[in-house]
C-alpha cells in the first residue's frame, strides 16, 4: 500500500524542485554523481528516487534502468529528461518501502538524494537488499547528518521544519544502511562530513 501522506508531500514539491535545486547545486555535484553512476553495468538496474529526473544527464548511456519514484508529479516532470536517455528507462509508480519485485531480483542499486526523504530508512534500505542480488552493489549520492558541532545542533533545528514539506537534514544513512543488512564498501565524503558517496554490497550468504 502507497503511503499517501508521503506521496501527497512529494506531489507537492515537485512543482518546485528543479528550480529550488535544478540550479548550482546540480552543477556542482554532476561530476561526482557521473563519476558514482558510471559504475552502471548492463544488467538489472534499479534507481530510488527518479523524482523529476534531475539526475538523468549523468547517467551513461546505453543501460537498461528500472527508475522508481512514490509521485506521479514527479515522475510526469521527469518525462521529458527520460524521453531524452540514450537507453532505457522504465520509470514506475512505487513506494519504496513496498516494491512489487521478486527477492534477488536487481543486480546493482543506485539512489540519489533518497534516504533524506523516505519515512523509515532502515525499512526501505531493507526492501533494497531483499531485491538485490547476493553480491549486487548499491551506490548512493546522499546528504546526511553532521557529526560535528554546531552544525549538528543546527541540522537537527532544521529538520523539525524541513519534514514537513521536504527531506530531512540529519538522518545517519551511513550507519542505516549497515543496519539494513549491507557491508559498506566505501564511504567518500564530498563536503564535511554531509554530502557522500556511499558504496555497498549485498552478502553472499
Amino acid at each position: 500500500m502507497v503511503d499517501l501522506a508521503t506521496q501527497k508531500k512529494w506531489d507537492k514539491a515537485a512543482v518546485t524542485l528543479d528550480f529550488m535545486t535544478g540550479g548550482g547545486a546540480e552543477k556542482r555535484w554532476f561530476p561526482f554523481k557521473s563519476r558514482l553512476f558510471n559504475h552502471m553495468q548492463p544488467g538489472k538496474i534499479l534507481f530510488a528516487s527518479l523524482g523529476t529526473g534531475l539526475d538523468i544527464p549523468a547517467f551513461p548511456h546505453g543501460m537498461s534502468i528500472t527508475a522508481i519514484d512514490i509521485s506521479s508529479e514527479m515522475l510526469k516532470r521527469a518525462q521529458p529528461r527520460i524521453d531524452k536517455y540514450q537507453g532505457e528507462i522504465n520509470a514506475e509508480l512505487v513506494d519504496i518501502h513496498e516494491m512489487p519485485y521478486p527477492d534477488n531480483h536487481f543486480d546493482q542499486v543506485f539512489t540519489s538524494c533518497t534516504f533524506c526523504s523516505v519515512p523509515g530508512p532502515v525499512a526501505a534500505l531493507r526492501t533494497l537488499n531483499r531485491v538485490l542480488k547476493p553480491g549486487g552493489r548499491l551506490y548512493m549520492f546522499e546528504h546526511t547528518g553532521s557529526r560535528y558541532f554546531p552544525l549538528n545542533y543546527m541540522m537537527d533545528f532544521m529538520t523539525h521544519i524541513s519534514r514537513k514539506i521536504g527531506p530531512e537534514m540529519n538522518r545517519k544513512t551511513v550507519e542505516n544502511v549497515e543496519a539494513a543488512g549491507f557491508e559498506i564498501t566505501e564511504v567518500n565524503n564530498l563536503f564535511l562530513d554531509v554530502v557522500k558517496t556511499i558504496k555497498a554490497a549485498k552478502p553472499l550468504n
